[in-house]
């Protein structure tokens, strides 16, 4: 199947919500009906081998649409259904490594908080930053405080990299954080917890812009004093 996105970071990201045993696949139809975008598979409580069919069922309704599947945590599963990417939290494998083991075009995300990590993402090899929580979200326990708009766009103004902004995020709260710098936003609940998820994603995109503009995935550095150089 083509990879008509592959490259290009869109500017709306929808998680999956495998929690309490949902099936995340008619969100995702709906998701892909309203342009461009990202599926991101996170599904934490599925075995690897659920895991990885899930990833593939929803490669198999999100590429012909054109839209981007990246896999969260998991770069094996990742891998192994030849998704176009993978987004990476702090305490998964490094982005650094991740690159040097990936194929080539990989699209890798990074969560970071703030401009220190921004900057040691772009130069190990991120392709985008997902920032947040922005505000506060109950989708995801034991997270930090919320940055709020003004934290996400001080993150975003430190680095050259798409910033993805992610926690609590609704379509009312699209606007305030494109003016904060944002390229994009991440959601689960507000697609998936939505009377209609299908009306929900139509309502972002439209906020995000009428159709979002992914943007260009920065080039994967090159490897030891060659990047170093480049990079001066």
């Amino acid at each position: 199947m083509p990879r008509s996105t592959r490259g290009l970071v869109p500017a709306l990201h929808v998680l999956t919500d495998t929690r309490g045993g949902r099936d995340p696949l008619p969100d995702v139809r709906a998701v892909v009906a309203s342009g461009p975008c990202a599926i991101q598979v996170r599904a934490k409580d599925l075995s690897d081998r659920d895991h990885l069919a899930l990833t593939r069922a929803v490669l198999a309704v999100a590429r012909p649409a054109g839209c981007l599947v990246v896999v969260d945590d998991r770069v094996d599963v990742a891998i192994a259904a030849d998704a176009d990417g993978v987004h990476l939290g702090a305490s998964d494998l490094p982005v650094g490594l991740v690159r040097t083991i990936s194929p080539a075009g990989f699209v890798i995300g990074a969560t970071v908080r703030d401009a220190v990590g921004a900057r040691a993402a772009d130069d190990a090899g991120a392709s985008y930053l997902g920032v947040g929580p922005a505000y506060p979200t109950t989708t995801k326990p034991g997270l930090p405080d919320p940055l709020g708009p003004e934290g996400v766009g001080a993150v975003a103004a430190a680095t050259s990299l798409p910033v993805i902004a992610v926690g609590g995020v609704t379509a009312a709260r699209v606007p305030a954080l494109r003016a904060a710098g944002v390229h994009g936003v991440a959601v689960v609940g507000a697609v998936s917890e939505a009377i209609h998820p299908a009306a929900a994603a139509a309502a972002l995109a439209a906020a995000l812009g009428s159709p979002p503009t992914p943007l260009a995935v920065p080039p994967a550095p090159r490897s030891g004093s060659e990047a170093t150089t480049a990079r001066r």
